[in-house]
């Protein structure tokens, strides 16, 4: 299939690029280079699932106030929306390594360092919330930069491998980090066990250090000046919108799919209080549910990494599905032992869109252009994040928890629709 794109005078869809690939089978985690930067990764999101729960338990244990602590999700979201575009410039224009290393040194000193340097009496909430919102930075940069980097060291054909070993630490993190948090903050309290994540994101970067980064592809020297930071973005916004519009309709079904998924993960709790009342442990253990269904299509997917475009698009479709229908289902049910098997369904169907999506970009944009790329559908998929959180919020307050969370199923499975579009869109092509 090499030459399929030599036979069009067009610009070739996603299909087309994407199934014009080698094969190459050797696991990746036998690989030196994607071995480290997994093991850094699965280090670091550990650690951020700690970090993350002893923040929210250091502002509510302060304030008593649910909307200071809301205030730290937001934080954490306004940079990859405010920022994501420049972000992706700056990810196609400098050097990849140089800017996670420096990423995760930052996160270090941020939310690990600093946090140990601030006598108890000073350490507030305020202070808190500055060194979340400069961590949120970091991280903003660290995500498309770790995902534009993939191309680096791993070959085509395990791209979507690739994503999915990458999520699942983070599925790792979710499962681990807040049970580690817990016991921490009950034996050191929450500012010790902040101290605590510098060392994973020390043990990141580490990592990082010794990967062996490929050379970028050759662009062709030009005699004109070199491009400014607006010819840059409309560049991106160009090649994403006018010469590949599939990755415009990508975008949408990723905004789409993420307006339901936010608010699923951020009003759970509120879910399972008030239609299954638990209690904070059993949320806790339905929490873990999701987590290892994410872990699970995680492993999955590296059995599909070199399907065509058009069915892992599909699997998209089907697992799309089984999350709307899981959630139909926790609408019926009072049994929590039930309500933590389809929450296992439910991450299992969520589990396999972005390592599929990120998976497309990676194959289909050009090498330089795969940051700007990323940074248009990162904005994309946390503006509708908040949108979702917020519309969910307002349903789940004045219509009930019921209505909120069929209103989620119903997004999913308008998700699922969208993607099945968008493959026999770009087959068709």
């Amino acid at each position: 299939m090499q030459g399929r794109s030599g036979h069009f005078s067009r610009s070739p869809t996603i299909v087309e690029k994407a199934d014009s690939i080698g094969v190459e089978t050797r696991p990746l985690l036998l690989t030196r280079d994607f071995g480290l930067v997994w093991s850094g990764q699965l280090i670091s999101q550990i650690g951020d699932g700690v970090s993350k729960l002893a923040l929210l338990w250091f502002v509510y244990a302060v304030t008593g106030s649910p909307l200071k602590t809301s205030v730290i999700g937001l934080l954490q979201t306004i940079p990859p929306i405010v920022l994501g575009p420049i972000i992706g410039v700056y990810v196609d224009r400098l050097p990849k390594k140089v800017l996670l290393i420096t990423s995760d040194l930052l996160r270090a000193l941020l939310i690990g360092l600093i946090p140990c340097l601030i006598p108890v009496e000073s350490f507030t909430v305020s202070v808190l919330y500055v060194l979340v919102l400069l961590h949120a930075v970091a991280s903003a940069v660290f995500g498309p930069a770790l995902t534009a980097s993939i191309p680096a060291f791993v070959p085509k054909t395990q791209f979507t491998a690739a994503n999915a070993l990458l999520q699942g630490t983070t599925s790792l993190g979710i499962i681990l980090g807040p049970a580690m948090s817990g016991l921490g903050i009950a034996a050191y309290g929450s500012q010790e066990v902040l101290c605590l994540n510098a060392a994973t994101y020390v043990i990141s970067a580490a990592c990082l250090m010794l990967v062996r980064f490929g050379k970028p592809a050759a662009i062709t020297p030009s005699l004109a000046a070199t491009p400014t930071m607006l010819q840059d973005l409309v560049e991106g916004f160009r090649y994403s919108v006018v010469i590949q519009p599939g990755l415009l309709l990508l975008t949408a079904t990723a905004a789409l799919h993420t307006f339901g998924s936010s608010a699923l993960n951020a009003l759970f709790p509120v879910f399972a209080r008030k239609m299954l009342g638990l209690g904070p442990v059993e949320v806790g253990y339905l929490w873990s549910a999701l987590g290892v269904g994410l872990l699970l299509t995680s492993i999955g997917l590296l059995w599909v990494t070199n399907w065509m475009v058009k069915d892992r698009l599909w699997l998209i479709v089907g697992t799309s599905v089984v999350s709307g229908v899981a959630l139909y289902a926790l609408t019926w049910t009072g049994d929590p032992y039930v309500a933590g098997l389809l929450m296992g369904l439910v991450g299992c169907g969520l589990g396999s869109f972005t390592p599929i999506a990120w998976g497309i970009i990676q194959e289909v944009a050009p090498s330089h252009m795969v940051g700007r790329v990323l940074g248009l559908y990162g904005t994309g998929a946390m503006t509708a994040a908040i949108g979702g959180i917020s519309v969910f919020g307002w349903i789940t307050e004045h219509q009930g928890p019921e209505t909120g969370l069929l209103g989620i199923g119903v997004v999913l499975l308008m998700s699922a629709l969208v993607a099945a579009r968008m493959s026999r869109a770009t087959v068709a092509t």
